[in-house]
């Protein structure tokens, strides 16, 4: 019996004792791996699970402690609040590996595919360039990165083949982006067009089936952005507030959201909503207060103190409830269910029923 090319000429295994013991080794690992893989498992004791972590190298900071290397992390917000500016402004950070005023980051400069599904190219020029008001143009455009910052979006003249959908034509392009570029830092704006539907768990899965699948076979770091459905802003942000919640927020590593002062409308807070890689340092006691500025020609949110979210909700007056319970009750006479209602008005289930039964 020949048990490999290599032993074909040894009678002896005393005569080449490390090619043998080699090859024992190789044997034991093999065998070890079949044990180990058992159909869609990996089973391991706790101190191989522990010596394979050691072979991995600790996940540095991408943006501050809200988003680290290795990580699914989704953004979310109402609309209009920033988010893709926000976005833009931490994919030139890691681009070029320039941290942003008042967030740390630890990560080397690579490269970021950054796949806006929101903007136009025109609109993104406005937002990085300036206008000479007399000439009627865009100059100065801001200079990113040359070969870091990749940015797509969907071509109009691309057509899905008749035999898929649209949503398997663009994941598949997705990943093709992925694998030409060969990019590590993945940034999506805005995650409803990978699936249409996110704010129902049974049609969020599949989509975060689909992005840890992306994250485990290419080693990415993935940050996605969402919409938050209409919300209470006399509340603090939760993860409830995260469209699909339950789902997405189960299978993502992190989350962070950015909530709108009521003292001011051109202040923002940024509150950390998930964490595993570190602390909660950002919760409702410790939100970070930015304001988005453009002081050339780069729209961004900048930096300008640490406060406690309670100081930047709105205050419910006497007259604002009752108006809450008026358009409750015209919703329930219309035949709004009360889930309806509390999704048109922004409040808790419970608060509808009990403002119905007024």
């Amino acid at each position: 019996m020949k048990l490999n090319p290599v032993f074909d000429d040894l009678n002896n295994p005393l005569e080449q004792p490390e090619v043998w013991s080699n090859h024992l080794d190789q044997l034991e690992q093999k065998r070890k791996k079949a044990e180990q893989n058992k159909g869609l498992f990996k089973v391991m004791t706790a101190n191989e699970w522990l010596e394979l972590a050691k072979t991995s190298p600790i996940p540095e900071m991408l943006f501050g402690e809200f988003w680290h290397e290795g990580e699914i992390c989704i953004l979310f917000s109402d609309s209009n609040l920033g988010k893709s500016i926000l976005a833009v402004q931490i994919a030139d950070s890691i681009s070029k590996g320039q941290q942003i005023p008042g967030f740390k980051m630890e990560a080397p400069k690579q490269k970021v595919l950054y796949f806006d599904f929101e903007l136009s190219p025109k609109q993104f020029e406005v937002r990085y360039s300036v206008k000479n008001e007399v000439l009627k143009v865009f100059e100065n455009h801001y200079q990113f990165d040359k070969y870091n910052l990749i940015r797509v979006e969907i071509s109009p003249e691309a057509e899905p083949p008749t035999e898929t959908t649209f949503e398997n034509y663009l994941n598949q392009s997705l990943e093709q982006s992925i694998i030409e570029t060969g990019a590590k830092i993945l940034i999506i704006d805005n995650i409803t067009y990978l699936k249409n539907e996110t704010e129902r768990s049974k049609d969020a899965l599949p989509l975060m089936k689909y992005l840890k699948a992306l994250k485990s076979k290419y080693g990415l770091s993935i940050l996605a952005l969402a919409h938050t459905p209409k919300r209470d802003l006399s509340r603090p942000i939760t993860q409830n507030d995260l469209g699909g919640s339950k789902m997405l927020y189960n299978f993502i590593d992190s989350c962070f959201a950015i909530g709108q002062s009521n003292t001011d409308k051109n202040l923002r807070y940024i509150k950390q909503i998930k964490a595993r890689n570190t602390a909660m340092i950002y919760d409702t006691e410790n939100v970070i207060v930015c304001q988005i500025d453009k002081p050339y020609n780069f729209l961004a949110f900048e930096f300008i103190d640490f406060g406690a979210e309670r100081e930047h909700l709105k205050q419910v007056t006497e007259k604002d409830r009752e108006s809450i319970i008026e358009q409750a009750k015209e919703l329930s006479e219309k035949g709004y269910s009360q889930r309806n209602i509390s999704k048109e008005l922004g409040i808790s289930l419970g608060a509808v029923n009990k403002y119905l039964k007024m």
